[in-house]
C-alpha cells in the first residue's frame, strides 16, 4: 500500500481540473488490483465521487439530479454525491458522461436516498451527517481538514439489502465484495473512492485501504471546490 499511496499522491500534477485527477484516480485504482496469473482486474468498477452543490454542477448533472427528485431541488445549495471520475471493464464505465442513474445524487433528501440504499449506507458507514451543508459526525477530530473518513464495507455484495442492482450488475459481472473510503476538504466537502471487486475482501483489508484517503485528498485538494 506504501507504493500506491505515493502514486496517488502524484496524480494531481499537471492537471487542470478535479474531474482530470479523479479520473487519474480511478484509472489507477482500476489498474492497480489484479491477478498476474490470470491476468484479470480485481475489480470490476471503480468510481470517484466529490460532494458539489446543485448550483456548481453542469446542466447535465442538474438534470440527472432534478430526476432523482422528480422535481426542482429545494434550494440551490442542496449537495449532490457527483461522480467525477469512473473506470472499469465496460466501455461506458470510463466515461462518466455516459453514467445515467449515478452521475449526481442528491444527499440531502432523505426520501431520495432511499430510492439509492448503498449510497445511504455509504453515507453512514463513512460518518457523513445527511444535513444540507453535509458535515462529517462530530468527533474530536471533526475540525481537522485532514480527517479521514470511515471505511465503507460490503463483505458480501450478493444478495445484499444495501446492493439492490442485482440481476443487472453483482450476479453477472461476479461482485463479491464492496468498500469505499474518503476525506474531508478544507471547504468541509468531502470524496469518496468506491471499488466494486469481484475477490472477496476482508474487513481486515478494507481496513488497509483508509490511508490511502490521505494521498487522494493530497492530490485532489487543490481543485476543492471546483466544478465538475
Amino acid at each position: 500500500m506504501t507504493e500506491c499511496s505515493s502514486d496517488l499522491r502524484k496524480l494531481g500534477a499537471g492537471v487542470s481540473s478535479a474531474q482530470d485527477v479523479a479520473q487519474r484516480i480511478a484509472s489507477y485504482l482500476y489498474r492497480r488490483f489484479g491477478n498476474d496469473q490470470t491476468g484479470r482486474q480485481d475489480c470490476v468498477l471503480v468510481r470517484c465521487f466529490l460532494t458539489r452543490s446543485y448550483r456548481e454542477l453542469d446542466p447535465q448533472s442538474q438534470d440527472c439530479a432534478r430526476r432523482a427528485l422528480s422535481c426542482g431541488p429545494g434550494s440551490l445549495d442542496m449537495k449532490c454525491l457527483t461522480l467525477f471520475g469512473t473506470a472499469g471493464e465496460r466501455p461506458e464505465w470510463n466515461d462518466r458522461n455516459r453514467s445515467r442513474r449515478y452521475r449526481s445524487i442528491p444527499i440531502t433528501d432523505k426520501q431520495v436516498l432511499s430510492q439509492f440504499p448503498m449510497v445511504s449506507q455509504l453515507l453512514q458507514q463513512l460518518g457523513v451527517e445527511v444535513e444540507s451543508k453535509m458535515q462529517p459526525k462530530s468527533d474530536t477530530r471533526a475540525d481537522r481538514t485532514e480527517r479521514t473518513l470511515n471505511v465503507f464495507y460490503v463483505a458480501e455484495a450478493k444478495g445484499s439489502p444495501f446492493v439492490p442492482a442485482q440481476e443487472e450488475f453483482v450476479i453477472p459481472f461476479g461482485i463479491e465484495s464492496i468498500l469505499g473510503f474518503g476525506g474531508v476538504f478544507p471547504s468541509k466537502e468531502f470524496f469518496t473512492i468506491i471499488l466494486f471487486s469481484r475477490e472477496k475482501i476482508s474487513r481486515e483489508t478494507a481496513e488497509l485501504f483508509k490511508p490511502l484517503a490521505v494521498s487522494v485528498r493530497s492530490a485532489l485538494v487543490p481543485f476543492d471546490g471546483a466544478r465538475p
